[in-house]
C-alpha cells in the first residue's frame, strides 16, 4: 500500500542535494531493517532528520522513494560511465571493470538483504518486485546491451542478440557463489578469489563472442 497521503510542496523551489541524499540514505536504512510495509514515511523521515514535509518534496510517495534508493545504490556500484566503450580500449578492460564493479554490489551486504526482503514480499507484492526489478536490475540490464551494442558495432564482439549476452554475463559472474551467499552458506568471496572468478568470466566471455 502506497504512504502518499501528504500532499508535495509546490513547483519552483530549489531542492537541498544534501537532504536529498540523507532521506535516500534512511529509506535504504530502513527498508533492509523494516520492509517495505514496515517502513513509514514518518519513521523514513525521523531517520533522516528531517521534516514529512520535505521527503515529500523529493518523493511524492513511498514507491517513489523506494524505486529511487534502489537506483541509487546502483548507481554508486555501476554508474553509467562504466558502460561507455572508448575507441581506444580494450573490451576485456571494459568488461573486468564492469565485473568487479557488478561482483562487489552483489555480494554487498545491502543487496544482499534487500534481495532477501524482495524474495520474502514477492508473494504478496508483485507490484513492488516489478518496482525494484524496473529501478535497479532492469536499468543495469539496459546499460549492459547498450555497451554489448557498441561492441558489436565496432567489430569488438560478434553477437546476434546483446540483451542476451548481457544476461550472460551477469549470471556468469553471480556464478554459484551468489546463491550460497543469499542463503547463508557461506561468507562473500572477496580478495583475490574474486579478482580471478571476475577474470574467468571475463575470458569466458570474450572467447564466447570473439570476432
Amino acid at each position: 500500500m502506497s504512504d502518499n497521503s501528504f500532499p508535495t510542496s509546490g513547483p519552483g523551489r530549489p531542492k537541498d542535494p544534501a537532504k536529498r541524499k540523507a532521506i535516500l540514505e534512511a529509506a535504504k536504512n530502513l527498508f533492509l531493517r523494516n520492509g517495505y510495509d514496515g517502513s513509514s514515511m514518518d519513521a523514513i523521515a525521523a531517520e533522516a532528520g528531517v521534516s514529512k514535509l520535505t521527503v515529500y518534496s523529493h518523493f511524492t510517495d513511498k514507491e517513489t522513494l523506494f524505486s529511487a534508493a534502489v537506483k541509487a545504490k546502483c548507481e554508486e556500484q555501476l554508474p553509467e560511465l562504466l558502460f561507455e566503450l572508448p575507441a581506444d580500449a580494450s573490451i576485456e578492460s571494459v568488461l573486468l571493470t564492469i565485473g568487479r564493479s557488478f561482483h562487489e554490489l552483489i555480494n554487498s551486504r545491502e543487496s544482499v538483504e534487500l534481495h532477501r526482503v524482495m524474495v520474502a514480499a514477492a508473494s504478496q507484492n508483485p507490484k513492488l518486485a516489478r518496482m525494484f526489478y524496473e529501478a535497479g536490475p532492469q536499468q543495469v540490464l539496459r546499460e549492459m546491451t547498450g555497451l554489448l551494442t557498441q561492441a558489436k558495432q565496432a567489430g569488438k564482439l560478434r553477437i546476434e542478440e546483446p540483451v542476451n549476452a548481457a544476461e550472460h554475463f551477469f549470471c556468469l559472474i553471480k556464478g554459484g557463489h551468489n546463491f550460497r551467499l543469499l542463503i547463508g552458506y557461506t561468507p562473500p568471496l572477496g580478495g583475490e578469489e574474486a579478482e580471478r572468478h571476475v577474470r574467468e568470466v571475463v575470458e569466458l566471455f570474450v572467447r564466447a563472442y570473439a570476432p
